[in-house]
């Protein structure tokens, strides 16, 4: 068929009005926005940094844990080695953006992103988008490098009561929603702030320091923290029975009011 008379032999026969009524919807739905035009069941969209300010293995087992969350995800590697580097361009594409845990130098890890690289993750984070630091992506996040939290962040290791006494690999005890679960932990920051900022304690070490909290940072949701949520038995001592990786990681996207995410049933 002519697609050039096509239209208006189907116009002839419904008439204006039927065909208009037709389109109408289809109209509608190109003319607005992409966040508006999603529809509740829409996967939510998920960087995951990998590279350099990043450990082996980090990046991967959060997206490991992020992929069993039962929750409708759509997930890609960023940074400075992957084919979509983390800048303003590539983040207009995600809802919400991963640190995952990196080394001991966050001087080394903050170089690897750049400053070009912060600056994206402001603007992404402050036009209502989400920020998910882990340990070192905690640390990151602080006011003296990528600059989401005004506080300048500190180690859990020896502080009073925390039973946590050197920078290595620990399995230890978190207060999450009234019960204590077990975390892989190594050298994770605690967390301070103002309510008036929109800081939330989530969750909390031994001695009652924060090891969870969520912080606004303008129309974002930025959630940080000190052990990592994402490790599975294979990181930890044993695996004692405690919430699996994948329903940690579950738990903690729910925190992200302004992002979408669609639990697959």
């Amino acid at each position: 068929m002519n697609r050039s008379t096509a239209l208006p032999q189907l116009a002839k026969r419904l008439g204006w009005a039927v065909l208009a009524a037709l389109l109408l919807p289809l109209l509608l739905a190109l003319s607005l926005p992409a966040h508006a035009a999603a529809a509740a069941g829409d996967a939510l969209k998920v960087a995951v940094y990998r590279g350099k300010a990043g450990c082996r293995g980090c990046s991967e087992m959060v997206a490991k844990a992020l992929q069993g969350s039962g929750l409708k995800l759509e997930l890609a590697y960023v940074g400075e080695r992957e084919p979509l580097k983390v800048n303003a361009r590539t983040l207009s594409g995600f809802d919400l953006y991963v640190q995952p845990g990196g080394g001991q130098d966050i001087a080394a890890a903050y170089a690897a992103i750049g400053d070009d690289g912060a600056d994206a993750i402001r603007a992404f984070v402050r036009s209502g988008k989400g920020f998910l630091g882990l340990c070192m992506g905690a640390y990151l996040a602080d006011r003296d490098w990528i600059g989401l939290v005004d506080v300048a962040l500190q180690s859990e290791v020896g502080r009073p009561g925390s039973g946590i006494d050197d920078e290595g690999d620990h399995t230890i005890e978190v207060r999450w929603d009234g019960t204590l679960q077990r975390f892989y932990y190594q050298d994770g920051p605690y967390f301070t702030g103002k309510a008036a900022s929109g800081y939330a304690p989530i969750a909390h070490y031994r001695n009652g320091d924060v090891a969870m909290a969520r912080y606004g940072y303008g129309a974002g949701t930025v959630l940080l923290t000190g052990p990592h949520p994402e490790a599975d038995a294979s990181w930890m001592d044993d695996d004692g029975g405690d919430a699996a990786a994948q329903d940690k990681m579950r738990r903690l996207l729910r925190y992200f009011a302004a992002t979408r995410v669609a639990v697959v049933r």
